[in-house]
């Protein structure tokens, strides 16, 4: 039974072992140094070096043997893999074991899990944590990744109460802070501060990528082409499914910016200088104020 759980989790499977699963392990390692990390991934290079690096202490590319002892499960794979591993894993789950994920998207996830897990959707308590960096794998994980940063778990109705607080507690030993939120104001507020931003850094480089003169159009970027498009670097199938997860939000901002850049077009073609003036000003303050706030 759930109630059973000691304080913090003896066997951990990481489902996906890169830079979040990754630092996660790291990160619970050091709050408790007894731990045993079991990690699955279908990258048998990956776990090798996860091992080596002592992120994990086995690796396996069975996902039954990776789940069925453990009491905590950390699904840190892109979220279109998820809903089959919901349902690989669902006949070899400890009876106690806890499951979260780290995803960016819920709504649809919540869904697959639903379908999926039977009676473990008891135990199921969507996480995201707000961390990250342009480098993927292992070998950018970190055990500070999470310190000071949020982590947003989402409850379902069905979630015990102690699963949310054993996978709350295991988040603050790593040093994050946690806040809850609802699955759907959850993809509406990434869709627009997250998600859309990273649609737009794809969109500009490929942009400039299938030009004929892309090469000198890259040479002479510099620093504000960086800032705007470091995170174009990031996992292009974990950016595929989170797209494709949050379409319905993605498809409402994308429509909203499109209507703002029309707006920026009418405005250039009218050479209407104090109406851009005032635009480039109120996004300024801002950003200015975000940033105090931080």
């Amino acid at each position: 039974m759930v109630e059973s759980l000691s304080k913090m989790p003896r066997r951990i499977a990481i489902l996906g072992v890169g830079l979040i699963g990754g630092s996660f392990a790291l990160a619970l390692r050091q709050a408790v140094p007894d731990v045993f990390i079991v990690g699955y991934d279908r990258d048998e290079v990956n776990l090798a070096a996860a091992r080596q690096l002592g992120v994990i202490d086995r690796g396996t590319a069975a996902l039954a043997q990776a789940v069925q002892e453990a009491d905590l499960i950390l699904m840190a794979v892109p979220v279109g893999q998820m809903p089959l591993l919901f349902e690989q894993m669902r006949p070899h789950l400890n009876p106690a074991a806890v499951i979260t994920d780290v995803g960016s998207t819920k709504v649809t996830l919540v869904e697959m899990a639903r379908a999926h897990l039977g009676e473990a959707i008891t135990r199921f308590v969507p996480g995201h944590p707000i961390a990250g960096a342009e480098l993927s794998g292992v070998r950018a994980a970190h055990p500070d990744l999470f310190r000071e940063r949020t982590v947003v778990l989402t409850p379902l109705a069905e979630t015990s109460s102690m699963s949310y607080e054993w996978v709350c507690r295991c988040w603050e030993s790593c040093g994050a802070k946690v806040e809850q939120q609802t699955v759907e104001r959850h993809d509406e507020i990434f869709g627009i501060v997250s998600h859309l931003p990273h649609l737009l850094s794809f969109s500009l480089v490929h942009d400039i990528a299938v030009r004929d003169d892309a090469a000198t159009l890259f040479r002479h970027a510099a620093g504000g082409f960086r800032d705007f498009t470091r995170i174009a670097g990031s996992n292009a199938e974990m950016w595929r499914d989170i797209s494709l997860a949050n379409r319905t939000v993605l498809m409402a901002e994308l429509t909203r910016y499109q209507d703002q850049l029309t707006q920026l077009s009418q405005w250039l073609e009218e050479r209407d200088g104090a109406a851009l003036e005032e635009f480039f000003k109120r996004a300024r303050d801002a950003r200015r104020r975000w940033q105090e706030e931080r």
